[in-house]
């Protein structure tokens, strides 16, 4: 006797497909209490999508993370050496109006 398989089956490929095209999210909360005062919250929120539907919906924190982008990680460091020497100027302008020199 020959096992019939249903004629819509979904596949792992298809479900997947589906899921990321769509997108999933998971949301939870762990709380610890002891005698009935809350000692931790850990709040988990998880969203499987692809990265076209994560872009759609707005969150492109990996292209602007310094850790996850060396791009980012330039413009974070071209960004501060351009506020130190602002600061540099500043602290300059200060002592020359106020007649000091830090020592350097």
């Amino acid at each position: 006797m020959a096992v019939e398989h249903p004629a819509e089956s979904n596949s792992l490929v298809d479900v997947l497909e589906t899921v990321l095209d769509k997108g999933v999210v998971i949301a939870g909360d762990i709380r610890v209490g002891l005698a009935d005062v809350e000692l931790l919250t850990i709040k988990i929120r998880l969203i499987i999508a692809s990265v076209d539907k994560a872009k759609e919906i707005g969150m492109d924190w990996w292209e602007t993370d310094p850790y996850l982008n060396s791009k980012a990680a330039e413009q974070s460091n071209e960004e501060l050496e351009k506020q130190n020497k602002e600061l540099q100027k500043r602290i300059e302008e200060l002592e020359k109006k106020h007649g000091t020199n830090r020592l350097v």
